[in-house]
């Protein structure tokens, strides 16, 4: 107290900055401090002016902390974090009665007032990635994660332990199977894929649309499996398709005797098609139904984005661990991915992990050169791309020439056709020559020289199997300059052969000249439409709905890396090859009609012509309807993904393709709907290729 008063009078004497004194406890007694005489008082003072004279003491100054490219990294993540949890709120919590943001009646509440109900059971099979998987066993690295999702979710583990997390992910490269010490499997019951992150949506959409019209889980069964194994393994370590026969028998007994409808997406289409192969063979191999027990159990099938002659994308996958999205990036900031620049090898590890996934050589394109082309001819002469020029170039022609476009529909014609037949080409010249002037090797003459361990050039630990291969093989590889449907089978068996060789044991790619024989008995078939029978089911129907109106992935321009560095991958998409004239080649990868990630031809041509009718793939003459769906963008961020939207996942939040699920659900046959509803040429493309049926 008596420090305060002596202050308080110090101020007061002379008027000073009290804020910036500061004062020693006093040595003298207070009261005698107080008591002392006015010039004693004066001197305290000016000794106090004194010392707020003298210069203040400099303050050391901390040198500013060396900013890192890492440092750059984690911000940047923060920054799109919090963006993302942003958006999210805004399209989740603002209110729908602000303007612009007025929710549209949901299907199944419409549908319910028009009088629809529940009437046959309904069974979802998931595709490839879009099912949460959860961990049962693993590595001491694994502490605390026990039933907790490794895949789908908030994927907090990548940034806590990103190489013990891939290292769980990764199957066995011998088997294909669980490696010692690790068991993941598939989140079971709908919520398996319901959603894939928090706020992105996969089956909840449809589900809770089901619901408004009378379905639960009684009559309602999501199907997950394991989507990294090949599909007869699903069933060796799973039992996956027994499970999935007996709850088929259960739902169809338990509600009336009812007939299913199943509603696989993506690559649950080919492995819902191995199931039908599978349940009516007979055991050990097959599930015993017999003859008969898919026309007494199954009402319909509609396949959402069907990938039943496979994706060009997943060849990419295996190539170089790439498309175009991961081109975009490496155009935008080179080295970005590289191991020499942040030593994050991103791209060699994602190589690693998938590599042994049966699952990505299941959608390698089926058909060869019959179905996709071969170096000079491809079915999508006329690409979404190639057709918009076109148009432009017909209408100005139009004004120019007061609606006379002949002149230029002849011009048009003189062009080269894009040949996209060639789905892996070494440059851009590769991908415009002529086959007469083309480099073709055969593919007897790829020898695959591995390096040695001990040499200076040996990569230590195997990272991915190009490590095992010398420079010079490698090279090899792009000296054959173009590759087709047919011949890339044999460029993969050569940069992947444990993984290829793995996967031909359970997968097949080619097309079936006689389906009498014996040999088409073997499970490995069973997923090729082109290679196996559909089942004597006269009175089921097939759907083949998916979206059109979005540049996919078709063909690519690949060239060697530049660095011979150990582990990193040496062939990528080569991003300068852009701006064709005679279709849609941007940043190395050519694109046509299609769902952003499935090609018209592979979704639409076993509904439109291969099963279309009585012929050898459909004995029994089942219906199939090709039902497309337009792409419309959304309007703006606020309405999400869009309502309309005919993107390959996106599209299950699309109104009309939920109303045709509902009214098939309900009882509604193809006929009723109306049939075939296309927007693309798949029945152009389809009268091009040329098959025995």
């Amino acid at each position: 107290m008596a420090s305060v008063l002596r202050f308080r009078k110090l101020c007061f004497v002379e008027p000073v900055k009290c804020s910036s004194v500061s004062f020693d406890k006093p040595k003298n007694d207070d009261k005698k401090s107080i008591l002392e005489p006015p010039q004693k008082q004066e001197s305290l003072v000016s000794v106090i002016e004194k010392v707020l004279k003298k210069p203040k003491s400099k303050k050391i100054k901390r040198q500013p902390k060396e900013w890192r490219c890492m440092d750059s990294c984690c911000w940047l993540i923060g920054y799109l974090c919090t963006t993302w949890w942003l958006l999210l709120f805004l399209c989740n919590f603002l209110p729908a009665n602000l303007p612009g943001l007025k929710v549209p009646e949901a299907p199944g509440v419409r549908l319910k007032r028009e009088g629809l109900i529940a009437l046959h059971p309904v069974v979802l099979v998931p595709g490839i990635v879009t099912g949460g998987l959860e961990l049962w066993e693993g590595r001491p690295c694994s502490e605390g994660l026990f039933r907790k999702r490794l895949w789908g979710g908030s994927f907090t583990e990548i940034f806590k332990r990103p190489l013990c997390w891939l290292e769980h992910l990764s199957l066995d490269n011998e088997t294909g199977l669980d490696p010692p010490g690790i068991r993941v499997r598939a989140v079971p019951g709908l919520v398996a894929a319901d959603y894939f992150a928090p706020g992105y949506f996969v089956w909840s959409v449809i589900i809770e649309n089901l619901a408004k019209i009378g379905y639960e889980q009684k009559n309602m069964y999501m199907a997950a499996y394991d989507w990294r194994l090949s599909f007869q393994n699903t069933e060796i370590r799973d039992q996956s398709l027994s499970r999935l026969k007996s709850k088929i028998e259960l739902m169809y007994v338990t509600n009336g005797y009812k007939k299913v409808v199943v509603v696989p997406h993506s690559m649950g289409v080919i492995y819902f098609l191995h199931f039908l192969k599978w349940v009516e063979a007979p055991p050990p191999v097959g599930g015993g139904g017999g003859p008969g027990w898919c026309a007494k159990h199954i009402k319909a099938i509609m396949n959402i984005g069907p990938a039943f002659l496979g994706v060009p994308k997943a060849v990419a996958n295996i190539l170089s661990a790439e498309g175009k999205d991961v081109a975009f990036i490496r155009a935008m900031a080179p080295g970005l991915l590289d191991s020499e620049t942040f030593g994050f090898q991103t791209l060699q590890h994602v190589m690693r992990v998938s590599r042994t996934w049966d699952s990505v050589v299941s959608l390698v394109p089926r058909g060869g050169e019959t179905i996709w082309g071969d170096l000079n001819w491809s079915p999508e002469v006329e690409n979404i791309c190639h057709k918009s020029k076109a148009r432009y170039l017909q209408s100005s022609s139009s004004k120019e020439n007061n609606g006379n476009d002949t002149d230029v529909r002849r011009s048009f014609q003189v062009k080269e056709l894009p040949k996209y037949g060639r789905i892996v080409s070494f440059g851009k010249e590769a991908l415009e020559l002529p086959s007469s002037q083309l480099s073709i090797i055969d593919s007897k003459e790829f020898v695959r020289k591995s390096t040695s361990r001990n040499s200076n050039t040996s990569c230590g630990e195997v990272l991915t199997e190009y490590d095992e291969m010398s420079r010079r093989s490698i090279k090899k590889v792009a000296e054959n300059q173009a590759y087709t449907a047919t011949t890339l089978l044999d460029l993969l068996r050569f940069v992947a052969p444990k993984m290829m060789k793995r996967a031909e044991a359970h997968l097949s790619h080619g097309i079936a000249e006689d389906l009498d024989d014996p040999k088409y008995t073997h499970h490995k078939y069973w997923s090729n439409p082109l290679e196996t029978k559909l089942p004597d089911a006269p009175d089921m129907e097939i759907y083949c709905s998916y979206g059109v109106g979005i540049p996919t992935e078709r063909s690519y321009v690949y060239k060697l890396s530049s660095s011979d560095k150990c582990k990193s991958i040496p062939l990528q998409i080569d991003s300068s090859a852009d701006h064709s004239d005679n279709g849609c080649l941007k940043g190395g990868v050519h694109f046509v009609d299609g769902d952003e990630s499935v090609p018209v031809v592979s979704a639409g041509f076993m509904c439109a012509k291969g099963w279309r009718g009585k012929t050898r793939f459909n004995p029994s003459g089942i219906s199939t309807y090709v039902r497309e769906y337009q792409h419309k963008a959304p309007a703006s961020l606020l309405e999400g993904r869009g309502t309309e939207s005919g993107a390959h996942v996106d599209i299950m939040g699309n109104v009309a393709l939920i109303e045709d699920v509902l009214r098939v659900a309900a009882g509604a046959t193809g006929a009723e709907m109306g049939g075939d509803r296309i927007y693309s040429e798949i029945m152009k493309m389809s009268e091009m290729i040329n098959i025995r049926l």
